[in-house]
């Protein structure tokens, strides 16, 4: 469901770009000077943003790469925002509301897309699994994984022990029967 809303608007952007380019202007055309690789006509920024927001929206309604998706159309928004709801640059008091209504509504979208973003669906975080696959079959060598190798080790040199001594008593306890036998 929160996927509709971006796809929606992101076939209406690549549709007819030429209706939302210049209200992007003010935002486009500095992020298109600022990053190298982008370019500088609103026209084809806002063409970017809404395939950016079609791809994603998609695969977010799939469930594919959710977290990557939810992200990227964060990312999206941010932009679209600040360029079509600059509700503090209204003069008239109606117009304005309805301005600040959207940027809000925009603004908790993206909220929502950063839990999104955050959720692992009760799996482990990529990073916590990056780590665990880079410290599996080497030695552990932080202080709790340090502390707990070190009590195995005793707990095993203890039962080393007990099991020696147990040894060493049974012997004793059989030459002392086969002395009796033979006596």
């Amino acid at each position: 469901m929160l996927a509709s809303t971006f796809i929606s608007g992101g076939i209406g952007t690549l549709r007819h770009p030429e209706k939302v380019a210049p209200e992007a202007e003010p935002v486009a055309v500095p992020v298109g000077r600022r990053i190298p690789k982008l370019p500088t006509d609103p026209e084809k920024l806002v063409r970017i943003n809404g395939a950016v927001q079609v791809g994603a929206g998609a695969l977010l309604a799939v469930g594919r790469f959710p977290r990557l998706a939810a992200l990227a159309l964060a990312g999206t928004l941010v932009p679209t925002t600040l360029a079509g709801h600059r509700f503090w640059e209204e003069k008239d008091p109606e117009a304005k509301a309805e301005q600040r209504n959207h940027f809000l509504k925009n603004m908790s979208l993206v909220g929502g897309l950063l839990i999104t973003a955050a959720d692992t669906h009760g799996k482990p975080s990529v990073a916590w699994r990056a780590r665990r696959s880079a410290t599996k079959g080497r030695r552990v060598t932080h202080r709790a994984g340090h502390r707990a190798e070190l009590t195995a080790r005793r707990a095993e040199a203890a039962r080393a022990r007990t099991v020696r001594t147990a040894q060493r008593k049974s012997r004793g306890v059989a030459r002392a029967a086969q002395k009796r036998v033979r006596a």
